[in-house]
Order: structure tokens, then sequence, then C-alpha cells
């Protein structure tokens, strides 16, 4: 049964991120606010791989001089999902 995840996301310039899971696999991922091509690009991207595989392809991941991104935001929001789950 799929699972809407929302994550209010911290210290990047979207606001929220809207995760569909099924099966611990990534159907759709929507970012409120931040750069569109940026957050379009790794929502796209995301759709198809494994809550995992998106968490270690994007944990960590940096936006300039601050300490997370909108994609690091998205693994965050998802190891919350795994925690809770």
């Amino acid at each position: 049964m799929a699972e809407i995840i929302t994550y209010t996301t911290k210290g990047v310039c979207s606001r929220k991120i809207y995760v569909t899971v099924d099966d611990n696999v990534v159907k759709e991922v929507k970012f409120e606010g931040g750069c569109a091509g940026n957050t379009k690009g790794v929502a796209a991207l995301s759709v198809g791989m494994t809550v995992d595989e998106v968490v270690d392809r994007l944990e960590g991941i940096r936006c300039n001089f601050k300490p997370t991104s909108c994609p690091d935001q998205l693994a965050k929001a998802l190891k919350e999902y795994k925690k809770n789950n």
C-alpha cells in the first residue's frame, strides 16, 4: 500500500517535500519551493529507486556552503520514514 510522506525541510530553499513510497520503492517526489530545475531533476531520478538507494546516493550532498541541500533533505525524509516504519 502506498504511503505519502510530508517532510518539512530545514536549511534549504525548498519548504516541503512530498514523497510517495510503495513497497519500499519511491513512486513520486514533489518539492515545494527550491530551484525548480534541480528539484524536478532530483525527483525524476529518484522515482523507481528503493528508499535505501535514494538515501545512499543523496545523503550528505551540500549546497554551496550550507551543511545540507534539497537532495540531502530528501534523504533525511526517507531515513525518517524508514525509522518510523
